[in-house]
């Protein structure tokens, strides 16, 4: 007779609502049932592996030979509909960064980082700060606000359009189109329709007439890369910016509104803003989990048995509360960066969009603090919702108070 514990573990689905409650209690039951990688299933029962142990995300991610970007190699393409939910984020022949291995994905590396590499630190913070600015400058005066809605997701993309080179006017129209596609709404197509025609259009104007802008700089060095390889990898870049940066800003603020330890920021404090943001980025990352690595040949794997074109999933989230480099859960992660937040690798968010989204998000939160010291939350914390999604972990909604305020309009 079969007992329970005889039973082979069974697979996680990758969805439902524990990874929006208690992922970490989640996760941290994966690995007690399966070791330091899991076996997962997506949308439509599709098998997948999920890496939990920080040290086995180190070993896929430092070696793009057998865990490759490359998705043609993938075991289950015959399975997977047209119409399939998770396409966006699991490509099939996407001429993009995300998918370009080896020489050719490091020189067109080197081109996005050396474009974003130069952008003026003094320009962003001005940029971010005007932004910022006049978002509050919108509802100050109300006395209340939600600061996911109304702020924290229309802030990095008005900044990033900036620094790319689109106009101010075009900036409202851009986070609109980027959001209805983020959030699945019956726009995401239009959405996507308008972030493409909107590229495509300052690709055209900026190869005519080049200015001080990344557009520009990544045409000048894009030597035998094509015009639609180029607006790809900035479209990618687009939205890998703009919603985990707005998720940061959202989650560093619900940290700060909930917990004693950062009170004092809330009266203009600057240090405990930044210890906040990192310890965001161990515990509550935006980025959980990312698709993926397909391996290139039969391997094991944190005592798995990985099969030549399996998809690997990087458990980002888990990989930074893993007990055996966190010893103590508990404790303050201070200035250590060793979190998997960025990735890592060949593929890891490059140092200078890490920059450029720290700068965004570290801005916005201060230039919040400073208008609105009183803010508070609105409804108790345990109230809170994250939004529907295994993969990105951010608010819902983040409602708050404060004592209205006069706009300052030019006046900042």
């Amino acid at each position: 007779m079969t007992t329970p514990a005889d039973r082979e573990p069974q697979p996680v689905y990758l969805g439902g609502p524990r990874f929006q409650t208690d992922p970490v209690a989640l996760y941290r039951e994966m690995r007690r049932e399966h070791g330091a990688v899991a076996p997962v299933v997506l949308d439509g029962d599709v098998p997948a592996w999920l890496v939990l142990g920080y040290r086995e995300l180190h070993q896929v991610t430092s070696d793009p030979q057998l865990f490759t970007r490359d998705s043609e190699l993938w075991n289950q393409w015959d399975r997977i509909p047209a119409d399939w939910p998770l396409l966006p984020m699991i490509g099939r022949k996407q001429p993009s960064i995300l998918y370009t291995v080896g020489e050719r994905h490091r020189e067109r590396a080197a081109v996005v980082s050396g474009a974003l590499e130069a952008v003026d630190p003094f320009e962003l913070k001005g940029h971010a700060e005007r932004f910022a600015d006049e978002l509050i400058d919108g509802l100050c005066g109300k006395g209340e606000c939600d600061i996911v809605g109304e702020y924290a997701m229309l802030l990095p993309l008005r900044v990033l359009a900036r620094t790319y080179g689109f106009s101010d006017e075009q900036g409202p129209g851009l986070v609109t189109a980027m959001n209805d596609m983020i959030n699945g709404r019956e726009g995401a197509l239009d959405g996507q329709r308008h972030l493409a025609e909107s590229m495509f259009a300052l690709i055209a104007d900026k190869l005519v007439r080049p200015g001080h802008d990344v557009v520009s700089r990544m045409l000048a060095a894009r030597g035998d890369f094509t015009v639609e390889e180029i607006a790809q990898d900035l479209m990618v870049m687009l939205a890998a910016g703009h919603q985990p940066t707005a998720d940061w800003i959202g989650n560093t603020l619900r940290l700060m509104l909930t917990d004693d330890r950062f009170a004092a920021s809330l009266a203009g404090g600057r240090h405990s803003v930044g210890e906040a943001m990192n310890e965001v980025l161990w515990e509550d990352t935006p980025t959980q989990n990312v698709a993926g690595r397909w391996t290139s040949r039969d391997t094991h794997l944190g005592g798995q048995r990985i099969n030549r074109g399996d998809l690997v999933l990087l458990g980002l989230a888990a990989a930074n509360a893993d007990p055996h480099v966190r010893t103590d859960a508990g404790a303050l992660t201070g200035g250590n960066n060793a979190f998997f937040s960025f990735g890592h690798g060949e593929h890891r968010c490059p140092f200078p969009a890490q920059e450029v989204a720290e700068a965004i998000a570290r801005t916005g939160i201060e230039v919040l603090l400073d208008r609105l010291p009183d803010v508070d939350l609105a409804v108790p914390a345990a109230d809170l919702a994250r939004r529907p999604s295994p993969w990105l972990r951010g608010l819902t909604a983040l409602p708050v108070t404060f004592t209205p305020t006069p706009a300052l309009g030019a006046s900042r």
